[in-house]
C-alpha cells in the first residue's frame, strides 16, 4: 500500500477520529491566540513588568508566523503526524512554563515556545485534510476549520475572562494542557505514521535566510507607531535588515536542491493569484475588523467589556456561511465564483462600516458585521483549497503553508498601517472637533488623558476623568459631555477612514481575483508513474497543468523497499490526469 493509500484509504470511523484530533489541536492552537488578553491586566498586576507588555502577544505572533513555512515543507519531506504531535507536546510545554513563569520575561520566553508549538500545528492541520481526503471532500471540512477560527476568536476572550475572574490567571495557560493530551492521544492513536523514503536535502540556508527576513519584518510592523516612529532608525533599519534578507533568501533557494519556499510556486498562476489575494484580504480585514471592539465601545457606547461578544455577530455569520460554503464546493466543484462574489460581499461590508459614525446604532454595526462575515466565511475555505487542488501532493505541506504565512504576514502589517492611521486621524480631528472656548476651559491634564483612544474603553479612567471635570465647577459637566462629543467623533471618523482603506484593500483583492483560474476539485487522487530511486525530489519545472482537475497526486509504489518520489513533475501530468 502506497504512502497516500495508507491515509486516504482509512475507514470512515478512523478518518473522523482523525479529523477530530485535528480539529481539537487546532482549535487549542486557535483559542491560545486569543484567551491570553483578558487576562494580561491581572498577569501585569502580578508579574509587573507593564513595559514589557506587548512582547507577550508579540513573542508569539513572530515565531508561530516564522514556523509555518518551514515546518511545512518539513512535513513534506518526514511525514505530517510527527510534526502535528510534536506541535501539540511544545504548545503543551510553553503553556506549563507560562503558567509557572515568576516574571514578565519569563512570560515573554515561554509565549514565544507556544507560538512555536502553535506555528507547528497550524502548517500541518491543513495539510492533515489533504492527506485524508481528496479536493472535493477536502472542502467541507475546510468550511469546519474556517469556523474553528471563529469559534477561537470568541471563545477564547470569554473562557480567558471567566478563568481570570474565578480562578487564577495562570489557568488561562493551564486550560490548554487537558485539551492537547486529548487532541494528542486521539490523533496519535488513529493516525497512520506516513513518511516518504526519499533522500532528503534540508535547506539549512534557506532556513536562516527566512528567519533572518521575516522576524524583523514582523518586528517592524508590530513596533511601527508603538514603541517607535515609522521613520526611526530602529525601523528603517529593521526593514532595510529585512529586505537584504529577502533578497539573500530568494538567491539561495534558486539554487537550493529542495527550497523552504521554491520560487517555482511563484510562477504558477493560481499559487501566485491565491497568495496575492489571501495577502490583501487579510491585511484589509485583520487590520480595520480590529477597530470593531473600539468603535461599538468606545463610539456607540455599547456597555459590553469583552471584544469576544462585540464581534460575535460577524464571527457567527461567518462560521455559518463557511460551513455552507464548503458542502456547495465540495457538491459542486467550482470556486472562482464563489470566491469573487465573497470578496465582492466582503468590500460592500467594507463600505457599509466606512459609513458608520458617532450617530451610528448597534443594529447598524450587527448588520454590517453579519455582512463582512458573510464575505469572510465565503472565502476562508477557498485559497488553501484551490492550492491544493492545483499542485503536485509531493508539495502539499509547503503550499498549504505559504497561504497561511502571507494570511499571518499580510494581517500584521495590516494591523500596523491601519494602527498608525486611526491614531494620526484621530489625534487631528480630536484638536479640530472640540471646540476652541471648551479647549481653553479645560486643564490640559483633562484633555491630555483622552489623546488615547482607548481611554473610551476604561470605566474607571472615565469616571476620574468625569470627577475631574466635575470639580471644575458649575460648568464642568457640561464641559465634559462636549469634551466626549468631540471624543467620540474624533475616534468614528479615524476609525471610519481605516474602514475606508480596508474597503479600498479588499477591492484590490477582488480586481485580483478575477484572474484566478479555475481546475475543478478533484474527487479522486492521480497516481503517477514511480521516479528514480533514491532521487531527491525536483521542484524546478513546477507548472500549473492546463485543464487538469486533480494535480494532487498519489506516489506509486515500486515494490520492495524502493524510495519512491510523492508525486511526478507537472510537465509528466497529461491534460487528463486525474479524471
Amino acid at each position: 500500500m502506497t504512502q497516500m493509500q495508507s491515509i486516504s484509504q482509512m475507514g470512515t470511523r478512523t478518518k473522523m477520529l482523525v479529523m477530530a484530533g485535528t480539529l481539537l489541536g487546532l482549535f487549542t492552537a486557535a483559542m491560545d491566540q486569543t484567551i491570553v488578553g483578558t487576562a494580561m491586566p491581572r498577569v501585569v498586576a502580578h508579574l509587573g513588568g507593564y513595559e514589557h507588555y506587548s512582547w507577550v502577544f508579540t513573542g508569539f505572533m513572530v515565531v508561530s508566523t516564522t514556523a509555518v513555512p518551514i515546518v511545512g515543507k518539513l512535513t513534506d519531506m518526514y511525514g505530517r503526524k510527527f510534526f502535528f504531535l510534536g506541535g501539540i507536546a511544545v504548545m503543551m510545554l510553553g503553556s506549563a512554563l507560562c503558567g509557572m513563569s515568576q516574571s514578565m520575561m519569563q512570560l515573554i520566553a515561554f509565549r514565544a515556545i507556544q507560538g512555536l508549538g502553535a506555528g507547528t500545528i497550524m502548517a500541518t492541520a491543513f495539510a492533515i485534510i489533504g492527506d485524508v481526503f481528496p479536493p472535493a471532500q477536502r472542502a467541507r471540512w475546510a468550511g469546519l476549520m474556517s469556523g474553528v477560527f471563529a469559534a477561537a476568536s470568541v471563545a477564547g476572550p470569554l473562557i480567558g475572562g471567566y478563568i481570570t475572574d474565578n480562578l487564577n490567571w495562570r489557568w488561562v495557560f493551564y486550560v490548554n494542557l487537558p485539551l492537547g493530551a486529548v487532541a494528542m492521544s486521539v490523533f496519535f492513536s488513529v493516525m497512520p505514521s506516513v513518511r516518504s523514503r526519499l533522500r532528503h536535502q534540508l535547506d539549512y540556508w534557506g532556513v536562516t535566510m527566512l528567519v533572518l527576513a521575516v522576524v524583523p519584518l514582523l518586528l517592524a510592523f508590530s513596533w511601527a507607531n508603538e514603541q517607535y516612529p515609522w521613520l526611526s532608525v530602529q525601523i528603517i533599519g529593521l526593514l532595510t535588515f529585512a529586505a537584504l534578507a529577502g533578497l539573500i533568501f530568494a538567491a539561495v533557494e534558486m539554487r537550493a536542491a529542495e527550497p523552504i519556499l521554491p520560487p517555482a510556486l511563484f510562477r504558477h498562476p493560481i499559487f501566485l493569484v491565491s497568495a496575492v489575494v489571501t495577502f490583501l484580504t487579510a491585511m484589509g480585514m485583520y487590520g480595520s475588523v480590529v477597530y470593531l471592539p473600539l468603535f461599538v465601545q468606545g463610539v456607540i457606547g455599547s456597555s459590553a467589556t469583552n471584544s469576544g461578544l462585540v464581534i460575535m455577530p460577524m464571527m457567527l455569520s461567518l462560521s455559518i456561511t463557511a460551513a455552507i460554503v464548503g458542502q456547495v464546493l465540495g457538491r459542486w466543484g467550482r470556486y472562482r465564483i464563489i470566491a469573487v462574489a465573497g470578496l465582492a460581499v466582503m468590500t460592500g461590508g467594507m463600505f457599509l462600516m466606512s459609513r458608520m459614525d458617532v450617530t451610528s446604532t448597534n443594529a447598524i454595526a450587527t448588520r454590517n458585521m453579519v455582512v463582512v462575515g458573510i464575505g469572510l466565511g465565503a472565502i476562508m475555505p477557498i485559497f488553501v483549497l484551490v492550492v491544493q487542488n492545483a499542485l503536485p501532493y509531493r508539495m502539499l505541506g509547503v503550499s498549504t503553508a505559504a497561504i497561511q504565512f502571507f494570511r499571518s504576514v499580510g494581517g500584521t502589517m495590516g494591523v500596523a498601517i491601519m494602527g498608525s492611521m486611526v491614531n494620526t486621524t484621530f489625534s487631528a480631528e480630536l484638536t479640530a472637533q472640540t471646540p476652541a472656548q471648551v479647549r481653553e476651559s479645560t486643564p490640559p491634564d483633562l484633555l491630555q488623558r483622552l489623546q488615547d483612544p482607548q481611554a473610551l474603553l476604561n470605566a474607571d479612567l472615565l469616571t476620574g476623568l468625569r470627577d475631574g471635570f466635575a470639580g471644575l465647577g458649575e460648568q464642568g459637566l457640561v464641559l465634559f459631555d462636549q469634551v466626549m462629543l468631540a471624543t467620540r467623533t474624533a475616534l468614528s471618523m479615524a476609525i471610519a477612514d481605516a474602514f475606508l482603506l480596508g474597503m479600498g484593500i479588499s477591492l484590490a483583492a477582488l480586481l485580483v481575483s478575477v484572474f484566478l483560474k479555475e481546475i475543478p476539485l478533484a474527487k479522486t487522487w492521480a497516481v503517477p508513474e514511480a521516479t528514480t530511486v533514491g532521487a531527491v525530489p525536483d521542484d524546478s519545472g513546477l507548472r500549473p497543468v492546463a485543464g487538469s482537475s486533480a494535480a494532487l497526486v498519489d506516489p506509486q509504489p515500486t515494490g520492495g523497499d524502493e524510495s519512491v518520489d510523492d508525486g511526478p513533475d507537472p510537465d509528466e501530468l497529461s491534460p487528463d490526469s486525474g479524471r
